[in-house]
């Protein structure tokens, strides 16, 4: 096996970036990029620390992420399993990475910035659900933004449902659980899971 130790070997394989790779970097907001994560209900967000990596789906009906100005966005800290991953992370590594989703769009926006963990209450009501507010919210001020090559979902056929895999390809999370404690009850799990998760969404 060949393995690439040196970026010059990499810009050997893969040559010069095109002009429109650079244009497109920002270091706030313009309007079609604003455009677009208005239109993102679904971004996954990426965070560093001293275990390791750690990226996470975020999503909110409509728009996933709130923004502030050119140069800042917010991210309420929905509920879920309460590991708290990326928020430990931002604690001891401000550096994240975002990755904005549009559902029949293969246009996808990146944001990679600088981030804090808010507890504001003016703030936090102001991302209430159902009348409930995040306990925390994720200010990021924004280092660069720039839309990604669509290629990657055009290879993926993600939009295509001919392309989607049967319901049965995916197991259940009550299997990937009992995959890794057999005494562990996945058809309660399974069975109690979807109105578990509507009462508990926000």
């Amino acid at each position: 096996m060949s393995i690439i130790t040196s970026i010059a070997e990499l810009e050997a394989i893969y040559g010069q970036t095109s002009d429109a790779s650079v244009i497109k970097v920002s270091a706030r907001l313009t309007d079609g990029y604003r455009r677009v994560i208005e239109a993102s209900p679904l971004m996954a967000l990426a965070t560093s620390g001293p275990e390791g990596l750690d990226c996470s789906p975020r999503g909110d009906p409509g728009q996933a992420v709130t923004i502030k100005d050119d140069y800042t966005l917010v991210v309420p800290d929905r509920r879920g399993n309460n590991r708290i991953d990326s928020l430990r992370n931002i604690v001891r590594d401000s550096r994240v990475g975002l990755l904005f989703l549009i559902p029949g769009s293969n246009t996808t926006l990146r944001v990679n910035g600088r981030a804090q963990i808010s507890v504001d209450p003016d703030l936090l009501q102001s991302l209430a659900m159902d009348g409930k507010p995040p306990r925390s919210a994720i200010v990021i001020s924004i280092g660069e933004v720039y839309f990604q090559c669509a290629r990657a979902l055009m290879r993926a056929r993600l939009w295509d449902p001919e392309a989607w895999p049967g319901a049965d390809a995916v197991p259940s999370a009550g299997t990937l659980l009992r995959e890794l404690s057999q005494d562990f009850d996945s058809h309660s799990y399974d069975r109690d899971w979807p109105e578990r998760a509507k009462n508990s969404m926000w």
